[in-house]
């Protein structure tokens, strides 16, 4: 079960944040908004880099990341080191684009509801029976 905020979170909130917001349409959790905000602050940040910065373990940084990556909010490159071997760094989708992408979302939800509603033909699929 999910503890992010849902739609109606967000039509009962009076002045949500972009955070809030980001939950909501995305069902993301607050920590993970978070580090898609701190990733706007701080691109091309390694996981370690995130987690210090956050004040949060590696792992959760990392699924926090895993997620971000799914919805399309940040991206991952990787980098060689000198000494050898290789760091992935991430970056957060520029706030333009995310903001498309909520827009998306949100409108795709709507449609989804507009469907639904045109569906109900009678009383008794109206009352649920």
């Amino acid at each position: 079960m999910s503890d992010a905020p849902d739609m109606e979170d967000l039509i009962e909130t009076n002045d949500p944040s972009f955070g809030h917001v980001m939950a909501c349409v995305f069902g993301i959790q607050e920590h993970e908004s978070r580090t898609y905000l701190r990733l706007l602050d701080n691109p091309g940040s390694t996981v370690e880099e995130l987690a210090s910065v956050l004040d949060r373990d590696r792992s959760n940084v990392n699924r926090s990341l895993t997620t971000l990556l799914e919805k399309g909010l940040a991206r991952r490159e990787r980098r060689l080191l000198d000494p050898g071997g290789y760091v992935y760094q991430y970056t957060a989708t520029p706030l333009p684009e995310a903001k498309e992408l909520l827009h998306a979302a949100l409108d795709e939800w709507a449609e989804t509801v507009h469907e639904v509603i045109e569906t109900f033909d009678d009383r008794n699929e109206v009352d649920g029976e």
